[in-house]
């Protein structure tokens, strides 16, 4: 049995859908045209601009990170509030990569695992 304080889990695609930590640890910028009155998805009303061809999520450039769109606490049931509709670089950030690592930190939770080293770490021995 591997009883490790860094395992919290299989890093999936439901892991990023309550825990918010990337949400409220990271500028969140993007292309102006991704928001919905630039053609795009975003809405318009959630973003700043923050240099001419570039738009942030509203919180985000803040020294405390916290997008607006986040609803809940993270870690404990967050979630976003515009998920279908996220700009690009809230759609890249995947579960258990460094970024995500990171931004667990920020917020002391422990990093997801991925992948062969989430089977080996979670798997009960014979």
């Amino acid at each position: 049995m591997h009883d490790l304080p860094f395992v919290s889990g299989q890093a999936d695609a439901s892991s990023c859908l309550v825990c918010g930590a990337c949400c409220a640890a990271f500028r969140v910028s993007f292309y102006w045209a991704e928001a919905d009155d630039g053609g795009g998805t975003v809405p318009h009303t959630l973003t700043e601009s923050f240099h001419p061809h570039l738009r942030c999520m509203r919180g985000t450039w803040a020294p405390a990170p916290r997008c607006v769109a986040l609803q809940g606490e993270v870690g404990q049931g967050a979630r976003c509030s515009i998920y279908p509709l996220r700009p690009s670089p809230c759609r890249a950030l995947q579960a258990g990569t460094a970024d995500c690592a990171r931004a667990r930190a920020r917020h002391g939770l422990p990093p997801l695992l991925t992948g062969v080293a989430a089977r080996e770490m979670t798997a009960t021995p014979s």
